[in-house]
């Protein structure tokens, strides 16, 4: 089955310098010693090659590289423009900076990036704001056609905990209800929410029923069913986004992120058997793992 990953945050040199700006006296080296992990090659490029090799060896076709920084667009603008047939670009925009709509013109008009993705509660704004309004205003006129992904749910980023940077977050920012009068502003556009919700899944779900222009992805461990009260399981999570968003709008994304862990296969299988064991179609199964991704950014 061709599997294409919508979900995978591209940690280039870059990232890490814009990270380590956030706390005196981080290098690289004392961030690698901290972390576990592996440092990335300087030139983005060469990380893109990594990665390439990396999904080769567990079959993945395709996947979304996402600069998960404000101001790395170009790290991953270069990954994609090295493996174009391989991946495509999606970058962070923090609507209260205050150069963004040029920035988001500019690295738009470039034509490399395919979606934008916008973090109320980190950056601390309503979706409904003024400021995100100027963004999705820019897209629907000029490039109707970039993906919206929008974080929404609890949102931890362990990267910043094991470094010791404060994470100052507003949940009062990560319903996805918030999402419904503006996807039905911009039907045009289409929204992606990660993590079915991240902890407000039956909140998802009434937006994906809703609001067609809106797709759902499935990555990472998924860890919130444990905040669900009514003991919801993953298993149940596909059964129901399957029954009200249907196969063709929700995505297969892994969350995977950096090295040696790499593509984090054991999310697929996972994945993979609970969709395998709730009796899907094959025709079914290759949307969510690989051809609605492709559809979406045809």
């Amino acid at each position: 089955m061709p599997v294409a990953d919508a979900h995978v945050h591209f940690l280039s040199r870059r990232f890490f310098e814009l990270l380590g700006e956030q706390k005196p006296g981080l290098t690289f080296e004392s961030m690698e010693r901290l972390l576990g992990w592996r440092t990335p090659p300087e030139k983005p490029e060469a990380l893109a090659h990594v990665w390439a090799e990396e999904l080769d060896r567990h079959g993945v076709n395709r996947a979304v590289l996402i600069a998960s920084m404000p101001g790395d667009e170009a790290s991953v603008a270069a990954a994609v423009a090295a493996h174009p047939s391989r991946f495509y670009g999606y970058f962070f925009v923090n609507p209260l900076a205050a150069d963004v709509v040029t920035r988001l013109q500019g690295t738009l008009d470039a034509g490399v990036m395919r979606g934008i993705c916008l973090f109320p509660a980190m950056h601390r704004y309503s979706i409904q704001d003024d400021a995100a309004r100027a963004i999705l205003d820019v897209i629907a006129a000029t490039r109707p056609a970039t993906v919206v992904f929008v974080h929404c749910g609890v949102l931890t980023v362990g990267v910043r905990k094991k470094l010791g940077i404060p994470s100052l977050f507003d949940m009062r920012y990560s319903n996805p209800i918030d999402l419904h009068a503006v996807a039905l502003r911009y039907p045009q556009v289409r929204f992606v929410v990660p993590h079915f919700g991240a902890g407000y899944f039956r909140e998802a779900l009434m937006l994906a029923d809703l609001c067609p222009n809106v797709y759902l992805d499935t990555s990472s461990s998924n860890r919130w069913v444990l905040y669900d009260p009514s003991e919801l399981d993953l298993r149940q999570a596909f059964r129901r986004a399957l029954d009200v968003a249907g196969p063709h709008r929700l995505l297969f994304g892994s969350d995977s992120s950096y090295f040696p862990r790499g593509w984090i296969a054991d999310v697929f299988r996972e994945q993979s058997k609970l969709v395998y064991e709730l009796g899907t179609s094959e025709e079914h199964a290759r949307l969510i793992f690989g051809e609605n991704l492709i559809h979406l950014l045809a």
